[in-house]
């Protein structure tokens, strides 16, 4: 906290020097105009806007006005800082203002003072006054957090004053010799040659496909949130203080690459569910042998003591019965993929304060393990129907995909027999509207409350439903929808009595294949053992089947 007092001293400071340069120049007085470029977030990007390290995002809550704001992910390294550069006019007095929430959050013009509050747990208006060089004609306007405070939040923000020099109409020459320097996926990273001005280039705008993606001040960018297998054009225009824009550079087309139906390295995403606390978990290199399976979703991470992270909130990240679990799942050639929540349990999702919180929990498993993929099960009431730890979670996903590359996220949510529902559906759209950058949506297609439902068509039914969501909500055609998708069977009898049957899950597996989906998994393997007539079990599938048969149908997946 020492930290903030001393930035707070060095505010009074520089407020000191303010006033005494007021003294030696009579101003004149700023026009009551915002000449900020996306004030309110409302574009429903950063359009404008850079913010440090990839921590800034635009989200739909908490607003103060319109239905946008800026959330600032302030971690441990990075004060989250999102700053725009506009064009004054010298000896000239502007006064910034932003509606904010969080704790210690500044508001600032660099090298001409700022103000901050240290807790603001509703919206508050800061606001700093400032006046301009004899020869300025650009001003660095800021907000950011401090160091592991938790995320902030801005809207409104406002830059009350005249527009830049009138007399500059001279744009930029064109950026030069735009390449890709690294393509993977769901990004593209792209460089090019410094555009020049009159007056000084002040950013630099991406597009892809037409579309403005990303604005920077320097001459590399990242371009996330693409889908494999996909053609884009790139092309970029450099713009100066006074708002002129240049002509475009070359166009760049990149197709993304496939990355092994939607996943790194050729993961397949053939992983169903082993459970060390219930159940009577076997030894997964049995199963492995006997069925040629090679990667499980390894349940389930809870919370212990508040945000911390722990297998069924008790046992330990490491040392324990789990890490030897991954330990002998690696040292026979394949891996795991740890699933967080559940329908039970005390979840990280509610019990962390916010998206970087989170984050920093899944990091800590990440870093444990060294992880590919992650599973995030949301489910019941505490998760999936509060949309807040919704949007929560989404946000922390986003931290990670962007503080991992390579990493792949997937979300496994509840589902109707006609698709998502309205908690499903709104999870889709927020994770979109976020930016979260999901790589697969898996639904669990059981539990439809019938007996007698026809488990393979019920499936095929929801998968679809799915499908459409997602071209729906992104724009992709079936083939893209179905590589982000996901299926997460119960094998045997459901908790609704419901039967997939051996056939129903080959059916179900070559389907998969057909439609190439990203994920084939299911409830468990615990429970892939026979026992014809034996009704619900957590050791048996409660039908008649050979040991590991589920196991090694679902090894038959190939994405």
């Amino acid at each position: 906290m020492h930290a903030p007092n001393r930035r707070a001293t060095a505010v009074g400071a520089a407020a000191l020097l303010l006033a005494g340069a007021a003294i030696a120049a009579v101003p004149s007085s700023a026009s009551a105009a915002n000449i900020l470029t996306n004030p309110g977030f409302e574009t429903g990007a950063l359009s404008g806007w850079s913010c440090s390290g990839g921590t800034g995002s635009v989200v739909s809550t908490p607003v103060h006005g319109g239905s946008k704001a800026l959330a600032g992910a302030v971690t441990a390294s990075d004060n989250a800082k999102c700053a725009q550069t506009v064009a004054v006019q010298p000896n000239t007095t502007y006064t910034l203002s932003s509606w904010v929430r969080g704790n210690y959050v500044y508001l600032g013009v660099t090298g001409a003072g700022s103000t901050w509050t240290p807790s603001a747990s509703d919206w508050k208006q800061l606001s700093v006054t400032f006046t301009t060089g004899a020869a300025q004609t650009s001003a660095e306007v800021y907000l950011n957090g401090w160091f592991g405070q938790g995320t902030y939040y801005a809207d409104d923000v406002s830059l009350d004053g005249p527009g830049g020099n009138p007399a500059d109409t001279q744009a930029p020459t064109a950026p030069t010799s735009l390449v890709a320097t690294a393509t993977a996926a769901t990004q593209v990273s792209l460089s090019w040659g410094a555009s020049s001005d009159n007056v000084g280039v002040t950013g630099y705008d991406v597009y892809r496909n037409g579309t403005l993606a990303t604005t920077v001040t320097g001459t590399t960018a990242t371009v996330t949130g693409l889908t494999a297998s996909t053609a884009y054009t790139f092309t970029v225009k450099a713009h100066d203080a006074a708002g002129n824009a240049s002509a475009a550079s070359n166009s760049l087309a990149v197709t993304t690459p496939s990355g092994g139906g939607g996943t790194p390295g050729g993961f397949k995403q053939a992983a169903p569910y082993l459970y060390n606390g219930w159940g009577n978990p076997p030894s997964p290199t049995t199963v492995m042998n006997a069925s040629g399976i090679k990667w499980f979703t390894l349940a389930f991470v809870l919370a212990q003591n508040g945000c911390n992270p722990t297998w069924d909130s008790q046992r330990p990240l490491l040392n324990g019965v789990d890490q030897q679990t991954i330990n002998a799942v690696r040292a026979a050639g394949g891996d795991v993929v740890p699933s967080f929540g559940g329908w039970s349990g005390n979840k990280l999702g509610p019990n962390c304060a916010d998206a970087t919180a989170l984050a920093g929990a899944y990091q800590k498993v990440i870093d444990a393990y060294q992880l590919k993929a992650i599973d995030i099960d949301i489910e019941n009431t505490d998760e999936f129907e509060n949309y807040t730890v919704q949007d929560r979670i989404l946000g922390a996903l986003k931290i990670v995909k962007q503080k991992n590359p390579g990493i792949r996220t997937i979300v496994t949510f509840g589902t109707a027999i006609s698709g998502p529902t309205a908690d499903g559906n709104r999870l889709i759209e927020q994770s979109k509207a976020l930016g979260a950058d999901i790589d697969v949506f898996t639904i669990m297609p059981f539990d439809f409350g019938n007996a007698s439902t026809d488990m393979y068509a019920a499936t095929v039914s929801a998968a679809n439903g799915l499908k459409n969501k997602l071209k729906s909500v992104y724009g992709w055609d079936d083939a893209t929808a179905y590589s982000h998708l996901g299926i997460s069977g119960m094998n045997g009898l459901s908790d609704n009595n419901e039967t997939t049957s051996i056939a129903n899950w080959t059916a179900i597996r070559d389907w998969a294949n057909t439609n190439h989906i990203a994920r084939l998994a299911f409830w468990s393997v615990n429970r892939d053992r026979g026992c014809a007539g034996g009704g619900l079990q957590e050791t048996c599938s409660g039908i008649a089947q050979s040991d590991w048969q589920f196991s090694t149908i679902t090894a038959g997946f190939t994405g």
